[in-house]
């Protein structure tokens, strides 16, 4: 093993030994990176990634307005209409293929019957998006 001295050797032998430790120290740095990612490896989440698809967007629904006023009157888009008529105007939005989206307007004084009518005339027709409509209580 060759040692350093401050005395001043005028020999020009090479030095036989390679030094070691430059190369202790990168295999070192280079197991703790090994060691700190490898966990990273085997902990990964599996997701199932949704496919992409070209279909087309579909257009917007409509909005119908249904009112019932206090005597049990209906209004389709303001144009008073019987059940009978109402529920013929529900079939044929139900085939159209959109589903229109239906705002229930009824008056508190309206019997319940009139509403649960409605409600159940727009459900044989296929409409799902019903919605109702109410006033905003005051402050």
């Amino acid at each position: 093993m060759a040692f350093a001295s401050f005395e001043r050797q005028h020999s020009s032998a090479p030095m036989s030994e390679i030094n070691m430790v430059p190369l202790i120290d990168v295999m070192l740095v280079l197991l703790v990176i090994f060691i700190v990612t490898a966990p990273l490896l085997t902990h990964a989440v599996k997701l199932e990634l949704p496919q992409a698809s070209s279909q087309p967007v579909t257009p917007v629904a409509d909005k119908i307005e249904i009112a019932i006023d206090a005597q049990g009157q209906r209004h389709w888009n303001g144009e008073p209409l019987g059940r009978e008529q109402l529920a013929q105007r529900f079939i044929a939005a139900g085939q159209d293929g959109r589903q229109p989206e239906i705002h229930l307007r009824a008056d508190q004084d309206a019997a319940y019957r009139h509403v649960a009518q409605t409600l159940a005339d727009a459900s044989v027709a296929g409409l799902k998006k019903i919605g109702f409509v109410s006033q905003p209580t005051p402050p």
